[in-house]
């Protein structure tokens, strides 16, 4: 049987990613590092033909996801559920500052809890707002198709826990995804069930899809 697949791809470096400082809703824009990452990304992913881009409308992921969609030859869609978490007054501090500023949610933090902070999103509010955009995406996929969604770290680890049905404190057993990392589920598990092919995949881990596979 032929999967629908979906690539989960994060966003390229910016300069508070590279300071460690929480973004969140910020508009963070990507550094020099980051476009060079976007660009490279975005021609290994074309081999995989997505039949569609989506993407989280905050430019670090827009530029991202863009330099995918030209390579891949396809429209990009942008789209506010896809966003990061609003990290509250969290925004802006490095860990350092965070943990200063806000001991128990930079403990909370470290458990997997991303919503310790005053002003801060909840957990299940960024898991049912980015699993029903990626819901949405696999669904205008045919049996076989890729699509190839942009979004940010956090985010994507809870909702890649949720749409496999896992509790949401199994995101703190998570490593953390790369700039320019992704992961992969497709609906082959039970019923259609989504079930997790790949887990940060980078430009050096990445398969090669041109060469024939190798045997044992």
């Amino acid at each position: 049987m032929s999967h629908r697949t979906l690539v989960l791809l994060r966003h390229g470096q910016t300069a508070w990613n590279a300071e460690r400082r929480g973004q969140g809703h910020h508009d963070v824009h990507l550094d020099e590092t980051g476009v060079a990452q976007a660009a490279a990304v975005a021609s290994v992913l074309a081999r995989l033909h997505p039949r569609l881009v989506w993407s989280s409308d905050l430019s670090r992921a827009r530029a991202t996801a863009s330099r995918v969609a030209e390579a891949s030859g396809v429209s990009l869609r942008t789209d506010p559920r896809l966003r990061e978490f609003d990290l509250g007054e969290r925004t802006g501090l490095t860990m350092p500052e965070f943990a200063q500023a806000f001991p128990e949610g930079y403990l909370a933090f470290l458990q997997g809890r991303y919503d310790a902070v005053p002003g801060a999103e909840s957990t299940e509010q960024v898991s049912a707002r980015f699993t029903a955009a990626l819901r949405e995406a696999q669904a205008t996929l045919e049996p076989g198709e890729c699509g190839v969604v942009v979004g940010h770290g956090a985010a994507l680890k809870v909702a890649v826990a949720a749409l496999l049905g896992w509790p949401s404190d199994a995101v703190a057993t998570f490593a953390g995804m790369d700039n320019c990392g992704w992961t992969v589920l497709d609906d082959g598990g039970p019923d259609g069930a989504a079930r997790l092919v790949a887990w940060n995949r980078t430009i050096t881990t990445a398969p090669d899809f041109a060469s024939a596979a190798t045997v044992g």
